[in-house]
């Protein structure tokens, strides 16, 4: 069972489906006791830094995402959710991140020619052997949506970059927490791909082997 975290953050129906699509059981949940029983944890969100983080706190996810992390539980973090796991954001000075990973959210610079917010297809650059990215094509092509980015403190925990204005951290991973800027669950069959291979981890041990063959439909 994979919980969805519910704190308004939108962006829910459309990770649910995914998961679905893939067969894995989902439960989308802002109960404590729910998301602790799950195997794994997702986060997803888009919109303000500030304003989530604020709905998260007054729900007390933020007590229960970090019950999750320090659990070894896999937990991964979609566009909003990826920026909500670091220290901070210059889109609201002053509000503190959950700060589970150390680093920083940044304004997209402006650069002639680029529109800002960045939405749209953009290749990654894989790099640092990122589990969420096996059996995939080299610089393979996802979605994204965003205005801000992240600049990771620890280069070792960065599996994923991209270009736009300036070098983006767009995946990271740090034990059994991982998390991307880009919508997996918007990404095609390289998303579905992706969430597959998060779905995965940990049942490697139990002789779990996922096929490259097996069907990947696209999803809205």
């Amino acid at each position: 069972m994979i919980a969805i975290i519910d704190y308004d953050a939108g962006n829910l129906k459309s990770v649910e489906k995914a998961l679905q699509s893939i067969g894995e059981d989902t439960i989308v949940s802002r109960d404590r006791e729910e998301i602790l029983r799950a195997d794994k944890v997702i986060l997803p969100g888009v919109g303000s830094f500030g304003d989530a983080m604020q709905k998260l706190r007054d729900y007390k996810l933020d007590e229960v995402i970090k019950e999750v992390t320090e659990s070894g539980k896999p937990f991964l973090g979609i566009c909003l959710g990826l920026q909500l796991l670091f220290e901070r954001s210059e889109e609201t000075p002053g509000v503190e991140g959950l700060g589970i990973l150390k680093g920083e959210i940044l304004r997209i610079p402006d650069h002639e020619g680029l529109k800002i917010p960045h939405m749209g297809w953009n290749s990654l650059e894989l790099i640092n052997q990122g589990r969420l990215f096996q059996n995939l094509p080299a610089d393979p092509y996802v979605y994204f949506v965003h205005s801000y980015y992240l600049k990771a403190e620890e280069a070792e925990i960065v599996k994923a970059t991209t270009w736009y204005s300036t070098t983006i951290h767009a995946s990271v991973e740090k034990g059994n927490i991982f998390a991307c800027q880009f919508h997996p669950e918007k990404s095609s069959d390289v998303g579905l791909q992706i969430l597959r291979n998060f779905a995965a981890i940990g049942k490697e041990e139990n002789g779990y082997v996922y096929e490259k063959n097996h069907s990947m439909s696209g999803c809205s």
